[in-house]
């Protein structure tokens, strides 16, 4: 990768002290840019900005939850003063679902917790940012998004953010395209403190056992590769590259690399209203229930 694919650029990565995150920042700073490194560990984010630095980087950090609007004005307003500019915003920071948790015993407040790190980061960041970049004609906004949508990890309050992660960030593309502003979502796998240790090893047997996850992915999902992986594919949709890419979804994991096709629905049945009666239930059981879904289609990784 070209040393300086993003060189005077100025970028925000949230969660870019740990994991995915912090490989993404140190991706981006060897390539160029000046980074803004967020995280709610001062210790981590001190961390990550004085390795930067010892490699040669270029980056400040700024310690806070950016699901705070005042934490995510503040990340923007450091990177243009600091950078000159805002290019880039790369959402990594979540956190993940407690252990065990389901719609059974998930509490309230959880779940709010949940929405808030991911939707809600997404939300805050992308709305300070739209409007630097939206002005100056250019920028992209890549949020991490999770194959964990798909409800086949299990959870409540992390798929359905990352489900609303999806949705927001397709439609801030369809929005500010005319700006010249891109918007992707990557779902990344990669070995992470949230994705080791007996906790989640055990999770995701069980997943299997249960039959949510088929052999290959739970398999996948035990031997991540290191976030090193994944971040390469961060750095292509920052640049200029991916000048005519946007509103997609990704996913990549280690080896990996692959994007959801647009949702489109299959027709099961057809009547002009002008000229037929409602759909009777007898109808409706007869025409679903003969349309059998395909296989799922568990993602690597």
């Amino acid at each position: 990768m070209s040393s300086n694919l993003l060189a005077g650029r100025g970028a925000v990565v949230t969660g870019g002290s740990r994991g995915i995150g912090r490989a993404v920042a140190e991706l981006l700073c060897s390539v160029g840019a000046g980074v803004v490194v967020n995280g709610r560990d001062p210790v981590a984010v001190q961390d990550t900005v004085a390795a930067i630095a010892a490699s040669g980087g270029s980056a400040v950090a700024v310690v806070g939850a950016a699901d705070d609007e005042q934490i995510a004005a503040a990340l923007v307003e450091e990177c243009t003063n600091t950078f000159g500019r805002l290019d880039i915003l790369i959402n990594c920071a979540g956190i993940a679902e407690p252990a065990g948790s389901s719609i059974l015993d998930i509490t309230p407040a959880e779940f709010d917790g949940l929405i808030s790190a991911h939707v809600g980061t997404a939300f805050h960041t992308c709305r300070v940012a739209a409007r630097v970049m939206a002005p100056q004609g250019q920028g992209s906004i890549i949020n991490t998004g999770s194959v964990a949508f798909l409800g086949d990890y299990g959870g409540t309050g992390y798929p359905a953010g990352k489900g609303a992660v999806n949705g927001l960030t397709a439609a801030i593309a369809a929005e500010l395209k005319p700006y010249g502003v891109r918007a992707n979502v990557v779902c990344p796998g990669a070995r992470t403190r949230l994705s080791t240790g007996a906790e989640y090893e055990k999770h995701i047997e069980d997943l299997h056992r249960r039959g949510l996850l088929d052999e290959l992915t739970m398999q996948a999902s035990l031997d991540s590769a290191p976030a090193a992986y994944v971040a390469p594919l961060y750095a292509f949709l920052a640049s200029d590259l991916a000048g005519d890419t946007t509103g997609q979804i990704f996913v990549a994991a280690g080896g990996f690399v692959g994007r959801y096709d647009r949702p489109a629905p299959r027709v099961l049945g057809y009547r002009d209203h002008h000229q037929a009666e409602p759909w009777s239930i007898a109808d409706l059981q007869a025409m679903i229930t003969s349309a059998a879904p395909g296989p799922p289609g568990n993602a690597v990784g």
